[in-house]
């Protein structure tokens, strides 16, 4: 009897597919490339635990277990390594997080639709800047000798400070320079969320005499908040993942005690010095840990809310 259903399930589950096969292979193609280009790559996470020699491949590398990842836990740049990264991404968090939501509830509560479109566009458009124009910019604008900033301070009395030399700027001129150029684009998933927000709840909330700030914080804020909560746990996610490339274009000697991060370690030991295995082993320490991060804040988040990703 149970292979009898077993049977017509089946027969049932092939019809199915053969009756909306377009839409099986609108989904078949992205899930073929996640599996080919995100899970195929996995295989090389054994040469954290090997040590690889390039001209003998992955397998026939000896086996050497967590050699690396002692190696590393044990280097004098560890601590300052770690500090480094969280210290960055925390404050980046921080700063840039609750950027984006005030700039959406402030254009979804903008009543002139010019300026909200202005506003828009001159938000959104540092977005597509490129990483090295926006450090190129930072470099004019705050060189010591000639840069604006500089020559305002002398303009008001003060001493020229060197920005881009100094280690106490570099997390402050990394950040926040960061938020300028993400916020607009960051806040549109925000003003997605707010044209969702029913408009009979703030004609009902005006009649009954609630200010706009009172309805904003009752209703607006509300009402965004699952999707509040969905981005800072992915945010959360990457919080030991701090891109390489922007801190190299701002890194030099004089800051390298603030602006040497794990991704950088690893730029420099695994592309420059070829040591795969360290490199690999940093990187596969530094996704564990992320994981470890997203699937405990996920867990919070929905034991009090009942908002998470899964």
């Amino acid at each position: 009897m149970s292979s009898l259903k077993k049977e017509k399930s089946d027969i049932s589950l092939r019809k199915r597919i053969l009756r909306h096969w377009q839409l099986y292979l609108v989904v078949a193609v992205p899930l073929i490339m996640i599996l080919i280009f995100s899970y195929g790559p996995m295989y090389g996470i054994q040469i954290a635990f090997r040590d690889y020699v390039a001209s003998k491949g992955i397998t026939g590398s000896t086996w050497v277990g967590t050699k690396y990842f002692a190696s590393f836990f044990r280097t004098r740049q560890f601590p300052r390594l770690l500090g480094n990264t969280i210290g960055i991404s925390l404050y980046s968090l921080l700063a840039g997080f609750p950027v984006p939501i005030l700039l959406a509830i402030s254009l979804n509560e903008c009543e002139s639709l010019r300026f909200k479109k202005s506003a828009q566009m001159i938000t959104y458009a540092p977005h597509f800047i490129s990483t090295v124009v926006i450090v190129s910019i930072m470099t004019l604008m705050f060189s010591m000798k000639t840069g604006i900033v500089n020559n305002a301070i002398v303009a008001l009395g003060g001493k020229r400070i060197n920005f881009m030399g100094e280690a106490r700027f570099f997390k402050s001129m990394y950040v926040w320079s960061g938020v300028w150029q993400s916020m607009g684009f960051n806040s549109i998933l925000y003003l997605s969320a707010l044209t969702g927000v029913d408009p009979a709840l703030h004609e009902a909330a005006t009649i009954d005499g609630a200010s706009r700030v009172k309805r904003i914080w009752h209703i607006d804020i509300p009402s965004i908040l699952p999707t509040i909560v969905i981005t800072l746990i992915l945010n959360t996610g990457s919080i030991m993942s701090v891109g390489y490339e922007k801190i190299l274009l701002m890194q030099n000697n004089l800051n390298m005690s603030t602006s040497d991060v794990i991704s950088t370690y690893v730029y420099r030991i695994g592309l420059v010095q070829a040591q795969y295995s360290l490199s690999t082993a940093v990187n596969l320490f530094n996704s564990v840990v992320n994981l470890i991060i997203i699937t405990t804040v996920n867990a919070i988040a929905k034991r009090v809310g009942d908002t998470s990703l899964w």
